[in-house]
């Protein structure tokens, strides 16, 4: 990913995103919080969003750090295998 300025986004119908702000692309990441959700987080959706893509952020660094490998574009991490957590 190249390095340009990112910035977090509550677009105010349950949606928060990681977008970059120098253009109009489509959103780096996308968090949607049922209305259920929103009301046991008591509105605050954006600092909890916040948390999410912080802790992403750390554990993709840590992956990339354990395999010994750079960060690449999104082109290769769309060939990477794709994993499911529950």
């Amino acid at each position: 990913m190249s390095t340009s300025l990112l910035e977090i986004v509550d677009l105010g119908d349950g949606e928060v995103v990681l977008q970059r702000a120098d253009d109009d692309s489509e959103p780096l990441v996308s968090i949607q919080f049922s209305e259920e959700a929103s009301a046991y987080l008591m509105e605050n959706n954006l600092e909890v969003a916040k948390v999410m893509i912080q802790a992403g952020i750390q554990a993709a660094a840590k992956m990339a750090e354990m395999s010994g490998i750079e960060m690449e574009s999104s082109e290769s991490a769309e060939k990477a295998e794709q994993r499911t957590l529950h």
